[in-house]
C-alpha cells in the first residue's frame, strides 16, 4: 500500500505539471499581462517540485524511505557542548515540523547546569532516513559563550547519529536472557506519573553492551515497546556493519565529537556563517538554519554523494 501511494503520488505530480505547462503556454499565446504574475508563481512552484522530485530519485537505498532514529549527544566543550546539543535537538525538531514529519521523543538526558547530555528522536515521514543521513557526524559551534564570565569565544561540539528504524518484516531475534531491564522515574516537567512511579525504561543488551533508554511515554509498557524498537534497530545496524562492509553507508565510521571530525561548522562570532565541510555549501543565515532550514545542506550532500564528490569531514577554513 505504501508503494502504491508513492506511485499514485508521482502520477498526480506529472498530471499537475502537464496541466501547469499547458496553462502557461495558453497565457503566453494570449499575451495576457494580467496573468503574467500568476503564471510566474505557477512556474516557480513547478520548478521547485521538479527539483524535489529529482532529489528523491537519489534516494533509492534499501532504507532511505524508512523512519530515522536520530540521536544528539554533547561532545567536547563542557556546558557549551550540552547547550549546543539542545540547540541541535530543537533544530531537527523544527525541520521535521516544517516538512510535516512526525517527531517522537524517546529519551532525553538533561545536563546539570544547562542543555542536555543527549536526546533521541524517531522521525517519520517520506525519505526521512535518506535525507537525515546527511546530518550524521560531528557539528561544531563557535560563539561568545553565555557560560563564560569573561565573555570569551568558545568552541563546542555535538555528535549526531542517524540509523533507520527497521521494517516490521525484518525480524531480529533477541534472547530475553541477554537483556537487563531497569526501571526508574522519568525526569522533567509534566504528567501525573513523572517522578511518582517508575515508568521509564532502560534496556541493556548484555552481549554487545548496547543501552537504550525511553521515558517519554505515559506507561512503562509503552516505554518498553519503544525502547525495544530502538534496540532492534541498533542491533541490526551493528550486525550489518559486522557482516557486510559493503553496507557501510547505513552507519559510517564512528568519530569523536571533537576538533578535526566536524562535518559542519556553525559560526555565530566573529561573523555569521554555517558551512558544510563535505560539500562547501554555506549560508550566512545562521538563525534560519537553527530554526530548521537545513535543506540547502541536505540537498547539497545528496547531490555530491551521487556524483562521488563528498570531501573529507574536518576541514575548516573559517576560524
Amino acid at each position: 500500500m505504501q508503494e502504491l501511494d508513492q506511485v499514485r503520488g508521482q502520477a498526480n505530480l506529472i498530471t499537475r505539471w502537464e496541466s501547469a505547462v499547458e496553462d502557461i503556454g495558453v497565457a503566453l499565446e494570449l499575451g495576457d499581462a494580467d496573468m503574467e504574475a500568476e503564471m510566474e508563481r505557477t512556474l516557480q512552484e513547478v520548478v521547485k517540485e521538479l527539483d524535489n522530485w529529482e532529489l528523491n530519485q537519489l534516494l533509492s537505498g534499501q532504507y532511505d524511505n524508512s523512519p530515522a532514529i536520530l540521536s544528539v549527544s554533547a561532545g567536547a566543550g563542557g556546558t557549551d557542548a550540552a547547550d549546543w546539543a539542545l540547540m541541535l535537538f530543537r533544530m531537527y525538531s523544527r525541520w521535521a515540523e516544517q516538512h510535516g514529519y512526525k517527531a517522537e521523543l524517546t529519551d532525553m538526558s538533561e545536563n546539570d547546569e544547562a542543555g542536555i547530555k543527549g536526546a533521541t528522536l524517531i522521525i517519520t515521514g517520506p525519505y526521512a532516513y535518506g535525507r537525515l543521513i546527511a546530518e550524521k557526524g560531528t557539528h561544531r559551534l563557535v560563539r561568545i559563550s553565555p557560560f563564560n564570565a569573561a565573555g570569551k569565544r568558545q568552541t563546542a561540539f555535538a555528535g549526531v547519529d542517524v540509523i533507520p528504524e527497521l521494517d516490521q518484516e525484518i525480524n531480529i531475534e533477541i534472547d530475553p536472557k541477554e537483556l537487563r531491564i531497569d526501571t526508574f522515574r522519568s525526569g522533567g516537567a509534566g504528567g501525573q506519573n513523572v517522578n511518582k512511579v517508575e515508568t521509564a525504561i532502560r534496556i541493556t543488551h548484555l552481549p554487545t553492551n548496547t543501552v537504550v533508554n525511553c521515558q517519554n511515554e505515559r506507561s512503562q509498557l509503552q516505554n518498553r515497546e519503544t525502547a525495544m524498537r530502538v534496540l532492534k534497530a541498533k542491533l541490526y545496524d551493528r550486525m550489518v556493519l559486522e557482516h557486510a562492509a559493503k553496507l557501510e553507508d547505513i552507519k559510517g565510521p564512528q568519530t569523536d565529537a571533537a576538533w578535526g571530525h566536524q562535518i559542519r561548522s556553525y559560526v555565530f562570532h566573529p561573523y555569521s556563517m554555517v558551512k558544510d565541510h563535505r560539500t562547501g555549501a554555506e549560508t550566512s543565515q545562521v538563525q534560519a538554519v537553527m530554526d530548521g532550514e537545513l535543506d540547502v545542506f541536505i540537498d547539497a550532500f545528496l547531490r555530491a554523494r551521487a556524483k562521488g564528490e563528498l570531501a573529507t569531514a574536518g576541514a575548516t577554513d573559517e576560524v
